[in-house]
């Protein structure tokens, strides 16, 4: 048994005690009122909480920036997946899981130990999926990694694209991805929707697709997405990711939806530093910063998290998998600035991001679940994101798999 004392937990008064025995969180209890424990820790009353989820990514992508030997010029959604189209036929099992590796033990490095990633299946091989999905195994212990069967090139535009996408459900994809805004017409883009929903029903799966990844206040496939999820009963199982259109809607029609999806159950994903980049790339000024309607979305009760999308890809040059600082854009960008609303803040990547990959019976820090959890360097929500507070230990049933030292002034001024 091992005792983390002096814990400051989020959302709740005073310091507390966390008992862990092997893999289980067996007690909480307010500061000084445990037994003492073989081992123990004093947490010197900085902040713990459940880990990071990041709820969508491309590790398959990951630091690949420079793959297509030039950049992409215009910044643009469509130019980058034109010069990965180019590009991706050419990489190699092996080359993949080293890259995806780098960024997954950069993700964990920085308190993540849940990831939903999307992988590329629009290659007829499906190279990039094996090489996930033997990640997937490999990682287990330490770990929890979902996986996307996601069509970058199209259901429909990629020939062939909707068979690979239910090869790589047979293979063992967790997730039915989409990308309807791609397709060549309204028509296929609402017939990909509905061949997701079709899959994730025969299938068992969770859906999430990429939405109205565009300024254009025409592309409306996220009606499509909720439709279909009420209809099937899939509810909450279901994701619009990105959604960028939304934020070029008009009122009138943005709120007539809002209730659609709070009825439908969905949940929404947006990508804070790579949405703002790479929309708005065709406006002169006022420029459109890209994002979703996040804080009408939060208002309106429906789940809403935050993911970092890219670690330098084509889509996407910088990126370091530290999601504190997709929280610090989001808020910024959506005007969320209330003290109440900062001080929420850290639920767009852990609780937010645990009811998007539907995993929230078996995640969270509670007494008799898994003792799983991370410790930043900060005393306080509002604190750790004022300051983009670093994680110092992050624990998996019951084990430290990462731990840092605090960053210490040398001399002051």
């Amino acid at each position: 048994m091992k005792i983390f004392r002096n814990a400051r937990l989020r959302k709740q008064p005073g310091l507390h005690d966390i008992l862990v025995d092997g893999e289980k969180t067996v007690r909480i209890a307010p500061a000084g009122r445990l037994e003492p424990a073989p081992e123990e820790r004093d947490l010197q009353g900085r902040l713990v909480s459940a880990p990071y989820v990041e709820s969508h990514i491309h590790l398959d992508y990951v630091y690949t920036a420079m793959t297509p030997e030039e950049e992409t010029k215009s910044g643009t959604l469509f130019e980058a997946i034109d010069r990965w189209a180019d590009a991706k036929n050419s990489l190699s099992k092996e080359e993949i899981k080293e890259r995806a590796m780098r960024g997954i033990r950069q993700e964990m490095r920085n308190g993540v130990q849940y990831i939903r990633t999307h992988v590329d299946v629009t290659e007829p091989k499906l190279t990039a999926l094996k090489a996930l999905l033997e990640l997937r195994e490999e990682m287990k212990d330490r770990l929890y990694l979902q996986l996307i069967a996601f069509p970058q090139e199209g259901y429909y535009a990629y020939p062939g694209g909707d068979e690979l996408v239910e090869e790589a459900l047979r293979l063992g994809a967790d997730v039915v991805g989409g990308i309807p805004h791609y397709e060549f017409t309204r028509e296929l883009g609402e017939k990909s929707v509905k061949k997701a929903f079709a899959l994730a029903e025969k299938y068992d799966r969770l859906v999430d697709i990429h939405c109205d990844e565009t300024d254009d206040p025409q592309s409306r496939f996220v009606e499509c997405i909720a439709s279909e999820a009420y209809y099937t009963g899939l509810g909450s199982r279901a994701t619009a990711s990105h959604t960028c259109a939304m934020g070029s809607y008009s009122n009138a029609y943005a709120f007539k939806m809002m209730s659609k999806f709070k009825k439908a159950g969905i949940n929404f994903v947006s990508c804070p530093t790579e949405n703002c980049c790479l929309q708005g790339r065709y406006d002169a000024y006022p420029r459109r910063r890209g994002l979703t309607r996040v804080d009408e979305l939060v208002k309106a009760g429906i789940n809403v998290s935050f993911a970092q999308d890219s670690i330098s890809d084509p889509w996407y040059p910088l990126g370091d998998g530290n999601l504190i600082h997709q929280v610090d854009f989001g808020l910024h960008l959506a005007h969320m600035m209330s003290l109440e609303e900062i001080s929420c803040g850290l639920d767009f990547i852990t609780e937010n991001g645990a009811r998007t990959l539907h995993i929230e019976e078996s995640y969270g820090l509670k007494e008799g679940g898994p003792a799983n959890f991370i410790v930043l360097d900060a005393g306080s929500e509002m604190e750790a994101i004022r300051k983009r507070a670093g994680v110092l230990l992050s624990v998996r049933n019951g084990e430290i798999i990462m731990e840092k030292t605090p960053s210490k002034l040398v001399r002051d001024i």
